[in-house]
């Protein structure tokens, strides 16, 4: 069996190709316009997945599937490739966070690694949101102020309209010609994290904002 090579946002945008798929399959399409959805979907999830090898990328042709029965035990069948968030420790959490004395922890033993992106929990004491992402091959953590707008909008994260809360960080970054220099990045995204985890088909923007924050 070949190794897992599927992140959980690639998984999130394959389950969306598959649902424009059969989206078009119940409009009646002729059956070249069809093939040609269904070639520009595989084609999309293979831009999305830019090293998977030949092997892989046989996996993930989906042109050979043609009932929703079949879609549905596919991406069953993608959970075996599928590359959990890494472990971690809560006294990893403690050094990344080492300012952060009473650090409200989660319970690890509670998440489900296997449909993460990022991780992340709240703690309503102090009002702060805590994100933890594997950036660049080592993990990475910051901690924002978060204000509960009791609104649905547009997640900054994952692009899906819900629930938001407002949260800001204070970036690391430095002008040379201005020692004191600080910016607010501010942004609204899932009050739910595990919901945005679920919904989340690209990191480009959260690793913008990472790298932003942590002034990399």
């Amino acid at each position: 069996m070949t190794e897992r090579f599927i992140k959980n946002e690639q998984l999130n945008f394959i389950k969306q190709q598959i649902s424009l798929i059969k989206d078009s399959t119940k409009k009646n399409l002729p059956p070249t316009v069809l093939a040609a959805v269904v070639d520009s979907a595989t084609a999309k999830i293979l831009g999305h997945i830019p090293n998977a090898s030949l092997d892989q990328q046989e996996i993930l042709d989906l042109s050979r599937l043609k009932t929703d029965a079949e879609y549905e035990q596919y991406i069953q069948r993608l959970s075996a490739f599928l590359l959990p968030f890494p472990k971690i420790t809560e006294q990893q959490l403690k050094i990344m966070f080492p300012k952060n004395k009473k650090l409200k922890l989660p319970d690890l033993s509670k998440i489900d690694h296997s449909q993460l992106t990022y991780l992340s929990w709240n703690d309503l004491r102090s009002n702060k949101k805590f994100i933890v992402y594997e950036l660049d091959g080592r993990m990475a953590g910051i901690e924002c102020k978060f204000t509960p707008t009791n609104k649905s909008n547009i997640c900054s994260f994952c692009n899906g309209y819900g629930q938001v809360d407002y949260f800001s960080t204070v970036t690391k970054a430095k002008q040379s010609k201005n020692p004191d220099y600080y910016k607010a990045i501010g942004n609204l995204i899932c009050a739910d994290s595990s919901e945005c985890n679920k919904k989340i088909t690209s990191v480009e923007y959260l690793t913008t904002f990472l790298k932003d924050s942590l002034g990399i």
